[in-house]
């Protein structure tokens, strides 16, 4: 679990440099462009003025638009939102990210057949006692499992030994399947924070320009309240995927939890009713 965490973090880095490099050279390119447009549009302009006053009934050439890919559009709006902001909370996503998958595979894992275990523990006590039980459950893996190698090395010391074993170490248990749920949980609260951040710091460089030009015109604005919008946007995509994957941890965390309690009263009545 520890390589494959790791492995994430370095895809995330490396995503988070790539980004960066994107969106310097997508500020060069921009400059390029626009140098070549203002050339392209003054040599427009000298040939055009000949050819209206040749020609006034010639129809306007519709410029054909070109069809832009959902990704070439996210990159777009994340360097129209500012890499200071955009690029943390990319950084928390893919940190939450790979926080949520080491916590659903470490979670899956620790899932167990309860039933298949029990009648193997129930088949052992019958045929060689407590130590017959006790190589089935040390030869299975899940908190199941170890929760009742706790209970049956504890047998001998009577029912009462046994239930309080069985209910220490479930809590032990537990909190090893909720290890790590505390570092989702802040991304989800950090992100849309981040995204609300990106928003008062665009309203403010959209106020900056309205004293700096002395006018309230659209287009003195619109470059501020657009990195606001987008940063707000931003975070709050992030904060729901994020949501999305601690609500599968939970969910998954309680079912454990149910089935170690369940699990646990069984192994009790078995300890009883086969007691030499």
């Amino acid at each position: 679990m520890k390589k494959l965490f790791a492995l994430l973090m370095i895809a995330g880095m490396v995503t988070f440099g790539t980004t960066v490099k994107t969106y310097a050279q997508s500020d060069d390119a921009a400059a390029q462009t626009e140098e070549v447009a203002a050339t392209t549009n003054e040599n427009q302009v000298v040939e055009e003025a000949p050819a209206a006053a040749q020609d006034n009934g010639q129809v306007e050439e519709v410029a054909p638009q070109e069809n832009t890919s959902f990704h070439q559009a996210v990159k777009q709006k994340f360097i129209e939102g500012g890499w200071e902001f955009m690029g943390i909370v990319l950084l928390c996503l893919i940190i939450g990210l790979a926080v949520a998958i080491e916590r659903i595979i470490t979670l899956n894992l620790a899932t167990t057949n309860t039933k298949k275990l029990l009648a193997k523990v129930e088949a052992a006590l019958q045929s060689g006692g407590v130590e017959a039980a006790l190589e089935v459950t040390r030869d299975t893996r899940g908190p199941v499992a170890s929760i009742f190698t706790q209970g049956l090395m504890r047998s001998s010391e009577g029912i009462e030994m046994v239930e309080k074993s069985v209910v220490a170490y479930g809590s032990v248990e537990m909190g090893r399947l909720e290890k790590g749920l505390v570092w989702i949980s802040l991304f989800i609260a950090l992100a849309p924070m981040l995204g609300f951040m990106g928003t008062v710091l665009g309203m403010i460089q959209a106020f900056d320009m309205i004293e700096a030009v002395g006018d309230i015109s659209p287009t003195v604005v619109a470059s501020g309240i657009k990195v606001a919008l987008l940063t707000t946007v931003a975070g709050l995509i992030a904060a729901v995927i994020l949501q999305l994957f601690y609500n599968y941890c939970v969910s998954k965390i309680d079912a454990l939890v149910n089935d170690m309690e369940d699990a646990s009263i069984s192994l009790i009545d078995l300890l009883v009713k086969y007691r030499k």
